[in-house]
């Protein structure tokens, strides 16, 4: 891979990072767990908010480890090589999903197991 390709990469990968770590939650409860203000349907909604902003925490994180482990590959010199079968990734996957550590047929071996 061309050493500027590399560095496009590295800066990609490093802004999505940064971007995820700074980002705020979009809403913040207005009440304390487990007050007692409000009806149900403000409990429940209360409720759901939280189990939401547990999910997208989850995917970020998921995510996070995905782009450290691409700036991994990329300083042992194997970004852009599948994990899977060993061949080079495309450049428009990378371009689409650059954390990615398969090709597009792995990727689509995977899905269909």
């Amino acid at each position: 891979m061309d050493p500027l390709d590399i560095q496009t990469y590295r800066e990609v990968l490093e802004q999505k990072r940064d971007a995820i770590l700074s980002a705020t939650p979009a809403r913040i409860p207005s009440a304390e767990p487990g007050s007692k203000s409000g009806d149900w349907i403000d409990h429940s909604s209360e409720e759901s908010d939280i189990h939401v902003r547990l999910a997208l925490k989850q995917t970020d994180t998921k995510l996070l480890r995905a782009i450290d482990e691409a700036i991994l590959r990329l300083d042992q010199g194997v970004y852009g090589i599948c994990m899977e079968c060993e061949e080079q990734i495309a450049p428009a996957r990378l371009n689409a999903v650059p954390w990615t550590r398969v090709c597009i047929y792995c990727k689509e071996q995977q899905d269909k197991k």
